[in-house]
């Protein structure tokens, strides 16, 4: 079984690599995503989520910088920043609950405004 924290460090990995495939082996169809945007669950849900996300993040001059990262047994929560062409993301947050290996639960609230 692998520690929150080795779940998290790959998952980042494969969302800062836009792996799709690697991204969606964290989560099964009992996984939920909560954001100031709206709830995605299941698996086809989440997909649509990190397509969109990548849509953004997959541009040329993308930059993405996690300032904090905090880890308690099945729970973790990150900050971090990012600019891309179109948006820059202000401030965010992630928390994760990881039991058993998969990312069951996870929030993500981010302040976005148009790069001008």
């Amino acid at each position: 079984m692998d520690t929150t924290d080795a779940i998290l460090d790959r998952h980042l990995s494969a969302f800062t690599q836009q792996d799709l495939s690697k991204i969606m082996e964290d989560y099964t169809d009992e996984s939920i995503i909560v954001t100031n945007i709206g709830t995605f669950g299941k698996v086809n849900g989440i997909e649509r989520l990190f397509d969109d996300l990548f849509a953004d993040f997959s541009q040329d001059g993308t930059t993405i910088d996690v300032t904090q990262k905090t880890v308690k047994r099945e729970f973790a929560y990150i900050v971090w920043h990012a600019e891309t062409p179109e948006n820059v993301y202000e401030f965010a947050a992630n928390t994760f609950y990881i039991p058993e290996d998969k990312i069951e639960f996870q929030t993500i609230a981010v302040d976005i405004s148009p790069n001008t």
